[in-house]
């Protein structure tokens, strides 16, 4: 736990536009999800805002670190709030579809398409 490896670093910036734009680098795995659910919770504040999951610097997710994105999905939903993802590498992009991840959220090409798409409503 104390090593560098399965290391995730997450910070949380409110974008101009208004979504709360959460960026994700590292690894996403069942050791790291419970900071993302940590931080999901934390800039999930009330209805109306909009969370955006940057993973353009995620180098790796496995099963456990997908369920975790869902469960975010979901739970921002439960507060009447969104939840998009943006800036997934060509690799992550192929994961999440072959997982069947973009049938369930909305994957953008980049962090500010998801914050624009948030945006706009």
């Amino acid at each position: 736990m104390n090593g560098t490896e399965g290391a995730l670093a997450i910070s949380t910036r409110p974008s101009p536009a208004g979504p709360v734009v959460l960026r994700l680098a590292g690894e996403l795995d069942h050791d790291t999800g419970p900071r993302l659910r940590q931080a999901v919770e934390d800039a999930l504040r009330g209805p109306g805002t909009g969370l955006v999951a940057d993973l353009s610097a995620l180098d790796y997710c496995d099963s456990t670190g997908m369920t975790v994105i869902i469960t975010a999905y979901h739970r921002a939903l439960a507060v009447g709030s969104s939840f998009s993802v943006g800036g997934l590498s060509p690799v992550m992009a192929q994961l999440f579809r072959v997982a069947g991840l973009d049938q369930i959220l909305t994957l953008y090409p980049s962090v500010q398409d998801a914050v624009d798409a948030l945006s706009g409503d």
